[in-house]
């Protein structure tokens, strides 16, 4: 965007060799840039302003952090600074040196309040940019979580296999209850589950006994029994419940209250001996759908929640929350270990994955694809979720790919 020959305010040549990596903490904006400056090549720190003056008024004068920077780069100069202080740094004033334009159309994008900035200008961006940044947004957003991942697994002592319990359990929780499915994954360790196995009735005592379901009486027999089970099981292995109030119903769909996501986790714990080795091996997506493919025990048949009967419906896992639970547990868990590994393939293999599930739908995706975006796929969706609340959001127009290709386009 900028002319091709820059030159400093006192009228030497100045060169980008490489411009650093931007850094997003205290200090100089870019980090570790190579510059030249006339007949001299720098390495060091570069610093960004409006006004040449705002150097002062930040004080960078008197910050040690500051004594690395080679270059100062400011829009416009700032007289009544520049003759009051004298600062031996090359300056580049930038004004000038680009269609005036590209600075409207960015403060344009700063100041309105549109649902993204660009949104009224998105549709002259041929649709091929963001296809072929959906890879990389997509990688970056996997990427994003891996801080929250690796504490997990540093919680869980180094243990894969338990990470993965409790990240498939999270993920059972849809969001409105995803903590509580995870202190319900903590307070029933993979070790017991493993003992019980080969028992759906005790699988899903422990769970409900654990979630705090049981701790009253009942009127049905069959959530009597479970009582009666947890108790022995919780007497046996000290457990301690967890306050049944932290489970949420209001506002769910009856086929997403918590009493039926515990009981289908509690069929899918039948095969948790299968989670670690299902998740690194698997060839297709319908390996790892199948893994997902679970029904609740037959009293749920007829209920929703306990000691009250509805129509007779199976309550079987639906594709679209299978899709779900490889969206945010396979895939992420799948990268991180790849990641943490140094496994390319592996890391590939979860975005591969992700490829082949079907774009969600929610209010974000709703409005993308009003946008012309597409959203056919989950690459796409994760990708364009990524795009709204890491760059949209913040006003990173300057890093988006399709906001620099905007700022330079000359189409209203």
């Amino acid at each position: 965007m900028l002319k091709r020959e820059l030159l400093s305010r006192t009228g030497e040549p100045v060169t980008v060799i490489h411009p650093g990596e931007q850094n997003h903490n205290g200090g100089p904006d870019f980090l570790n840039a190579r510059i030249r400056v006339g007949d001299t090549t720098w390495a060091g720190n570069v610093e960004i302003h409006i006004n040449e003056g705002d150097w002062f008024r930040h004080n960078h004068h008197l910050d040690k952090v500051y004594e690395n920077v080679i270059l100062h780069v400011v829009y416009e100069e700032d007289a009544d600074f520049s003759e009051r202080f004298e600062y031996n740094l090359p300056i580049l004033v930038i004004k000038g040196q680009f269609p005036e334009q590209i600075h409207d159309r960015y403060e344009d994008f700063l100041k309105n309040r549109l649902w993204i900035p660009c949104e009224h200008l998105i549709r002259n961006v041929e649709l091929f940019y963001f296809e072929q940044w959906s890879f990389a947004l997509l990688t970056e957003r996997l990427g994003s979580r891996s801080g929250q991942w690796e504490k997990l697994f540093e919680a869980n002592k180094f243990d894969w296999a338990e990470t993965l319990f409790q990240s498939i359990a999270r993920a059972f929780g849809l969001r409105i209850n995803t903590l509580p499915f995870e202190l319900l994954a903590k307070a029933i360790p993979l070790k017991i589950v493993l003992k019980y196995k080969n028992n759906q009735f005790s699988l899903e005592a422990l769970a409900f006994g654990q979630a705090g379901m049981l701790n009253r009486s009942f009127a049905d027999e069959y959530p009597a029994k479970l009582k009666k089970e947890y108790d022995f099981l919780a007497g046996k292995y000290s457990l301690q419940p967890m306050d049944s109030s932290l489970w949420k119903f209001l506002r769910l769909r009856p086929s997403s209250f918590p009493t039926i996501r515990i009981a289908q986790w509690a069929a899918l714990l039948q095969r948790a001996d299968r989670f670690f080795s299902s998740v690194l091996e698997f060839k297709t997506i319908d390996e790892i759908a199948e893994l997902f493919s679970v029904q609740a025990s037959e009293y749920w048949e007829s209920h929703f929640v306990f000691d009250k009967s509805s129509s007779i419906k199976p309550k079987i896992m639906g594709s679209s929350t299978i899709y779900l639970h490889i969206l945010n547990a396979v895939a992420p868990f799948l990268f991180f270990y790849g990641d943490y590994k140094g496994i390319k393939e592996d890391k590939e293999k979860a975005i591969t994955l992700i490829e082949k599930v079907p774009g969600e739908k929610n209010t974000i995706i709703t409005h993308w694809k009003q946008l012309g975006l597409p959203v056919d796929t989950a690459l796409y969706t994760q990708a364009l979720i990524h795009l709204k609340t890491h760059y949209c959001d913040r006003k990173k127009c300057l890093e988006c790919r399709i906001g620099n290709k905007l700022l330079v386009n000359n189409e209203k």
